[in-house]
Parts: C-alpha cells; structure tokens; sequence
C-alpha cells in the first residue's frame, strides 16, 4: 500500500469480492466467511427506495460473521442516500458505498450506476451528503468511463471532483462501459481491460485510495495488482472458484487460515442452514450458491448434481450431506487438499 495516505476513514483491506446481483446476498456472505474472515465483503446493490420504503430486514439484514461488511448503494438522490445510509449505519454496516458502475437499463432509468460518471458534481453531492449523517467510511464504485466520455483525463475529472468531498476510497472497474449497446452482461467482458488507466490514477493521486476492479482471476493476479494500487476487487471468479479464498486470509491479511479443508466449510453451512430453514427459508436459498465450490475436484459435478435438486419441492437439508458424501467417495484421501483445476485455477 502506498505511503502518504492520511484522509481515509477505516481499515484499508487489500482484497475484497465485488458486488454483483443475484449473486452477492447474505447466504453467499456467509459461505465466503467459512474461507476468509478478512476480506471485505458487499452487499448486492440495494436502492434508497427498497431501504426507506420496503422491508428492510429483507434488503438489510445479515449474520454476524459478515463482518467486515459494506452495503452498496443504488441511488441519486442525496437526501435519499443519506438516509439509506444513516439506517444501515444503525443496523451495524461497516462501511457505505455508492454505485457508480451499473450499465443496466433499469438503473439508468431511475439516474444513477454508470451514468452518473457524466454528473461529478451530483455524485460529490450525494457523498458529501452522506458522510454528513454517518460515521462509516463512504466510497465510490465505478468505472474508467462510459459511452464517448472514457479518456483517461475524464475519469481523473470524475476523480478529482468527487475526491473533494472525502471519499474514501474509488474502486475502479477497468473497462469502460457502453450505456447504448450492450448488455450488462457484454458490459463486463466486451470492452478492453485498460489497467494502466488504474494504475496511472493512483500514480497521479497517491493520497488517494484506489482499488483495481475487473477481469481479475487468481490470487497471483491480486498480488502482481497490489504493486501498483492499494486493493484489488475480485468478482465473477470469486462466485465461480470460491476455494480461491482459502489462501487470502494467510497471504494478504497475515492471519491464520479459516478452513483447513473445504469438508469443513460445508459443515459450517449445514449448521447454518438448519437454522435458515428453521426462520421459514428454504434449502436452495442457500445451496445455489454453494454448486461450485468443490469445483474441479474429484466428485464436483456429482455435488453440483445433487445439489441442484435442492429447489424441489419436499428436498432436506439431508441433501447437503449426501452431496458431500459423494465427494468424500471420490477423494482417495480426505487429509489432503486436492488443487482446483480450471480457469481459475
């Protein structure tokens, strides 16, 4: 981490998994907590409209161990945003991150995501707002640019202008994002990755704090990042090889390992989801996101076979531990650690 960096509020964490919906909910928060206790974690985005007028234990709530952990939010509305904040402030959030980065069409038809890149001054707004009702760190999500205002000197605009206002940290998406054109989905592998744009930022503003998002797939990666910004995001690869984590806590964190053995984290889950299904939730809840953990091992696609059939109707938790079975079958020896293989491997 670079020297010289004295405004921002909070622990700097060099590695966190990045927010993605569908994806990023408390069940999945709490399988990556059974590999790393250290990495920073993210909600799902959630809009100021879902936390100040829908069911908040639905959008908000969380376990413990999730800790630590930031809610991303989805909005444009200053006083809007500083309100969402001030409540999950309240609810034990760790940190408040606005969503700078979404190409959706549904997010840019209520103005906010990636569009608000054209708007510095409304997103220094909404920052500036937030951190007047909350103590948490408050950071911005975003990306090196969008449509036709995607030079390196508009993002250090962007940058400039909202770093004003205190943030605390810009988590950058290294590809530039077309609002017209494609899809959320192309959005993340269509434009070219141009981390030199990244790492140019941080060089041009080391007082900054600047974490590199996108395209990032192993640990290797993050280290060889980590030479030129302060943290590194990771995303799709976090979801499909979540064994990936195992050696994040030891490797960037200097602590101890979570889970010596990958059986071990799904004894973890089964305790949780008992008692998830004991709250009136249901097994595939939480299983969904647990199909590739044992990816590229012996007996992985006999577990993701078996736990697909967790969203039928009438399927147990007895499920989990029959899935496991399988895998235990197919490992000679359950003392060793059998290396994933695959692309992220």
């Amino acid at each position: 981490m670079a020297a010289g960096i004295t405004t921002v509020r909070g622990e700097i964490r060099p590695v966190s998994i990045a927010p993605m919906m569908q994806r990023t909910d408390r069940h999945f928060r709490v399988l990556m907590r059974q590999l790393t206790r250290e990495t920073l974690l993210y909600t799902e985005m959630v809009t100021t409209g879902a936390i100040i007028y829908g069911d908040r234990e639905r959008h908000l709530g969380f376990d413990p161990i999730e800790h630590p952990i930031a809610l991303q939010l989805g909005g444009d509305d200053p006083e809007a945003l500083s309100e969402s904040a001030k409540i999950a402030e309240e609810r034990g959030y760790d940190e408040i991150n606005l969503n700078v980065g979404c190409p959706s069409d549904r997010v840019q038809s209520g103005r906010f995501g990636a569009c608000l890149m054209a708007e510095p001054e409304r997103v220094a707004d909404a920052v500036s707002a937030i951190r007047a009702r909350v103590e948490l760190p408050v950071t911005v999500k975003h990306r090196i640019g969008i449509d036709d205002l995607d030079r390196y000197e508009d993002m250090l605009n962007f940058v400039d202008v909202v770093s004003k206002t205190g943030a605390d940290r810009f988590s950058v998406h290294a590809r530039k994002a077309w609002l017209k054109g494609l899809s959320p989905k192309e959005n993340r592998t269509v434009p070219p990755l141009r981390y030199e744009d990244v790492y140019r930022l941080k060089s041009a503003r080391p007082n900054l704090v600047v974490e590199l998002n996108g395209g990032v797939m192993s640990m290797d990666e993050v280290e060889a990042h980590l030479q030129h910004v302060d943290a590194v995001m990771i995303g799709r690869a976090a979801y499909d090889l979540p064994l990936m984590f195992r050696e994040v806590d030891a490797r960037f964190f200097g602590a101890e390992l979570v889970a010596r053995h990958p059986f071990e984290v799904v004894d973890s889950m089964i305790e949780y989801i008992a008692r998830w299904i004991d709250s009136g939730g249901k097994l595939h809840h939480v299983t969904r996101h647990m199909l590739a953990l044992f990816h590229g091992w012996p007996g992985g696609k006999r577990w993701r076979r078996i736990l697909s059939d967790a969203s039928q109707p009438g399927a147990r938790i007895s499920l989990v531990t029959e899935a496991l079975n399988a895998v235990r079958e197919c490992v000679a020896d359950s003392a060793q650690w059998p290396e994933p293989k695959g692309p992220f491997s």
